[in-house]
């Protein structure tokens, strides 16, 4: 039997895409958002595809605001894009 793919569905664009092929947004018990690049850190997680434009429609959409169910300052916002930056290298 085939094994089963664990499957996310992306904050912004809202396609699903395996979770190999996607990032994970954490908010941590202490209402830190976080870039979680192991995928095992505690927490809340929501996905996101590994295009900017996304980041870009989740901050537009307020994709993340509603996965999280708290409102999400843009320094958060712009620190994740910074992130986004150094893994496309």
């Amino acid at each position: 039997m085939a094994k089963k793919v664990p499957v996310r569905q992306c904050v912004g664009c809202g396609e699903m895409n395996s979770k190999k092929e996607m990032m994970r947004v954490l908010k941590t018990p202490d209402d830190e958002i976080v870039l979680d690049m192991t995928g095992k850190k505690n927490g809340r997680g929501a996905y996101l595809c590994k295009q900017r434009e996304c980041l870009l429609k989740a901050r537009k959409n307020k994709g993340l605001e509603r996965s999280f169910k708290m409102s999400i300052p843009n320094e958060v916002y712009d620190n994740l894009e910074k992130e986004f930056d150094k893994t496309d290298e």
